[in-house]
């Protein structure tokens, strides 16, 4: 099995490991034009560390941010072309 990373760069966080009470542990980068169809469809995003996951929650400033995603995130070119 191969591994792609996601070639956009326009992404921001978006939540999924919850805690007991519904509240997001962290937030995972995703494709931007994906979020808004996750969250009125129901389907599921991959985030730049390859967990996959519906969008159900928005991040909050100070929110946790996941590190594989944070750090695949940087290590991305500027400027990206999105799709």
């Amino acid at each position: 099995m191969s591994t792609q990373t996601l070639p956009e760069v326009d992404v921001r966080p978006d939540g999924t490991d919850q805690s007991g009470d519904d509240t997001p542990k962290m937030f995972h980068y995703v494709r931007k034009a994906k979020i808004a169809e996750s969250a009125v469809m129901g389907t599921h995003v991959v985030a730049l560390c390859g967990e996959v996951f519906p969008v159900t929650r928005s991040p909050k400033p100070g929110s946790p941010v996941c590190p594989d995603c944070k750090k695949i995130y940087e290590n991305l070119p500027p400027g990206g072309d999105g799709d």
